[in-house]
């Protein structure tokens, strides 16, 4: 089955939640939860999945759980397919 792991920018506290595009080659993702225990993560997760229309434990954070800066390793899709479901292909 196809996975790829893909370097995720978080921005916390957005008040508009959703994938933002592109930032010196990681995903930004904009969540409105507060990094404060594992909410921002879950919603991080919660974010990906939907966008990437995948279950969400297809989709884990690998490294960088205390970061704003991530690692997220996603099964079901390739780096490309994810980038153009994403939309940043």
């Amino acid at each position: 089955m196809a996975s790829c792991e893909l370097a995720v920018r978080v921005v916390p506290r957005a008040s508009k939640a959703g994938i933002a595009g592109l930032r010196q080659d990681a995903v930004l993702v904009r969540i409105g939860a507060a990094p404060v225990d594992g909410a921002a993560n879950a919603e991080l997760v919660d974010t990906l999945a939907s966008a990437l229309a995948l279950p969400r434990r297809a989709v884990s954070i690998t490294a960088g759980a205390t970061s704003r800066t991530k690692r997220v390793h996603i099964e079901g899709v390739t780096r490309d397919e994810a980038l153009k479901k994403l939309g940043l292909a």
